[in-house]
C-alpha cells in the first residue's frame, strides 16, 4: 500500500482567473487576477503553465515585454489583487524589469 503526502501536493491549474482588457493611459492593459492556486503554486513549471493560459486568452500578450512583466509578478508580487500588464512598456532585461518593480518604463 502506498501512501501519499500530501504536504507535497501542489495546486493545479488553472492558475489565472480574470484577465480582461481596459484601455489604460498608453493604450490597452491587461489586468489579470490569479486564482488562489496561480498565488500558492511553488512548482516551478507552473510559471510556464501560467503564461500559457494568458497567451492562449490573450494572444495579443505574448510579448517579451508582457512576459516577463508577468514573470515578475508571478515570482515576486503574488498577493497583489490583480496584476496589470502592460503593452506600452518597454523590452528590458529581467533585472531591470524586477528593479523596476515589475513596471519598466516609469509608473503607469
Amino acid at each position: 500500500m502506498s501512501t501519499t503526502d500530501s504536504s507535497t501536493t501542489q495546486p493545479g491549474p488553472p492558475y489565472i482567473g480574470t484577465l480582461q482588457w481596459v484601455p489604460g493611459r498608453h493604450g490597452n492593459d491587461l489586468i489579470l487576477t490569479p486564482t488562489t492556486a496561480g498565488r500558492t503554486v511553488t512548482d516551478q513549471a507552473a510559471e510556464a503553465a501560467a503564461w500559457n493560459e494568458v497567451v492562449r486568452r490573450a494572444p495579443t500578450a505574448n510579448t517579451v515585454s508582457m512576459q516577463r512583466q508577468f514573470d515578475c509578478h508571478w515570482r515576486y508580487a503574488r498577493g497583489k489583487p490583480t496584476w496589470n500588464l502592460e503593452l506600452w512598456r518597454p523590452t528590458v532585461s529581467m533585472d531591470d524589469v524586477i528593479a523596476a518593480y515589475c513596471n519598466p518604463g516609469g509608473p503607469e
